[in-house]
């Protein structure tokens, strides 16, 4: 069986296959209850590891020698790829293995087209990706002091009882900072 798991699946035409097979599949049923739209969420989880396995390293933001895979899911749950990934490698690494080939194969269909993320994924490589496909996204911004100052005014509490509806406030902001190449347009919310 080990021989089998190291010499004939990691071989690179078997990988591909595996690489694609939830996808496929999930490809097979939308094609026969069709589909109005499409929602993309990409995230990675925790996969804690015990003794010396290939790939198993320590991540300091969960506290555990793990695996650090990678993930992207439609708006029905179903898996549409995974990657296994070291545990030391960050959230958003290696992003395009897996949400590129995701993209190519629904760039045939004409609906709305969506992606969400968390933090990690707030990368100008990652918006350029989604812009060049026409898809919308919303991905959350890390904290910094600049985007603070943007928003300073949402961050507000009102003064006296708290009022029992939740109160959501919108404002627009361009997020620029300097490593990046261009401005993109931010809401907070």
């Amino acid at each position: 069986m080990s021989r089998f798991e190291t010499e004939i699946l990691t071989n690179k035409e078997n990988l591909k296959v595996l690489e694609e097979l939830s996808g496929n599949w999930v490809e097979k049923i939308t094609e026969r209850t069709g589909l109005k739209e499409l929602i993309l969420d990409m995230d990675s989880s925790v996969s804690p590891t015990y003794g010396n396995q290939d790939g198993s390293k320590y991540n300091g933001h969960f506290g555990c020698s793990c695996y650090h895979p990678l993930f992207c899911f439609n708006q029905y749950g179903d898996l549409l790829g995974s990657l296994l990934r070291e545990g030391n490698v960050y959230s958003s690494t290696d992003w395009e293995k897996q949400l590129l080939p995701i993209m190519e194969r629904y760039n045939h269909l004409k609906i709305p087209k969506y992606f969400r993320g968390d933090a990690a994924f707030g990368k100008p490589e990652i918006y350029a990706a989604l812009e060049k496909e026409d898809y919308q996204y919303a991905i959350r911004l890390k904290s910094n002091n600049k985007l603070v100052e943007q928003i300073a005014h949402l961050l507000t509490r009102p003064v006296g009882r708290p009022s029992t509806k939740p109160l959501v406030l919108y404002h627009s902001f361009y997020y620029y900072p300097s490593t990046w190449k261009r401005a993109y347009m931010g809401n907070a919310g």
